[in-house]
């Protein structure tokens, strides 16, 4: 369940309404590093949580914070765009509006399709995607993908900071940028609780590590053709991250066989040509015994 306050949860103020600066705020909603999508990540993470309560909880708050960050920003883009409509009725009576819009870099279906309001889109009017959205059900995978929403949320919201002169706008995104602090720190506490490096790693920490191939579980491969540009670094040299074993390069090479495919299925109406010149994938001793017996 969830409840509503009528008053904003930081104030937003325009002292300029800008329509330009409207579209490019389209993305902080709607975008790929936009709000919608922290939003929605950390709610669908919650609701499919399990283990401790604790985790649950958090993510609702948090993701419940995002909903008034998404109104936030509705209502900056409304704002900057109440300055457009009068400056259109004079424009009508000459000149093509939507087109001084376009050239002047406006979004016309602020205009054509919302009403002079904020849209479930990104600053090319691109709707929101919801498979950015990420929820594995691994807690630690999880945070990491929090950490990057919020860091590549964080940078947009630095970006729109720097072009704009509304001290309003800048008010806003300050606070913003300073949520996007938080959380990025929030979620790397989680990380903390789980054991750091040498505990939440390699995710999902629940395989047993005896599982794996353990020639190329640390081993950074090469495809440098010179193969000597990374064979002294950080990650091919050393202990690994994890404590849990030692990197160690290899310059890359083929470990599997030449991959040959049966001929294409009659049903599938390949070319004739294709029928006759598929190559043949070498017979078996099991094939050749079949044949013989049959």
């Amino acid at each position: 369940m969830f409840y509503h306050d009528k008053k904003l949860q930081y104030k937003v103020r325009v002292d300029k309404p800008n329509p330009k600066f409207a579209k490019m705020l389209q993305q902080a909603i709607g975008g790929i590093e936009g709000e919608i999508r922290v939003c929605l990540q950390y709610l669908f993470q919650a609701w499919g949580s399990r283990g401790p309560v604790k985790y649950r909880d958090m993510l609702l708050e948090t993701g419940t914070e995002e909903m008034a960050h998404i109104e936030m920003l509705a209502t900056a883009v409304a704002l900057n765009l109440e300055g457009a409509s009068n400056e259109l009725k004079d424009e009508m009576a000459g000149n093509n509006p939507l087109v001084a819009g376009i050239m002047g870099g406006m979004d016309p279906r602020h205009i054509l399709s919302s009403g002079m309001a904020a849209m479930a889109v990104d600053s090319n009017g691109v709707p929101f995607n919801g498979s950015w959205v990420v929820g594995t059900g691994n807690l630690a995978a999880d945070m990491y993908a929090n950490v990057m929403a919020e860091s590549s949320g964080r940078t947009l919201a630095t970006r729109l900071w720097e072009v704009t002169d509304d001290p309003g706008m800048k008010d806003m995104l300050s606070f913003l940028i300073a949520r996007d602090t938080m959380h990025q720190n929030q979620w790397l506490a989680v990380l903390e609780e789980l054991g750091g490096l040498s505990g939440v790693h390699p995710i999902p920490n629940s395989f047993p590590q005896e599982m794996e191939n353990k020639e190329f579980n640390y081993t950074f491969i090469s495809t440098d053709i010179n193969a000597t540009q990374s064979k002294g670094d950080r990650w091919a040299a050393g202990p690994s991250m994890d404590g849990k074993g030692q990197f160690r390069f290899e310059k890359a090479r083929p470990y599997g066989e030449e991959p040959i495919l049966g001929p294409p299925m009659p049903e599938g109406h390949a070319q004739v040509e294709q029928m006759r010149g598929a190559a043949q994938r070498p017979k078996s001793v099991v094939d050749k015994v079949k044949d013989k017996l049959s």
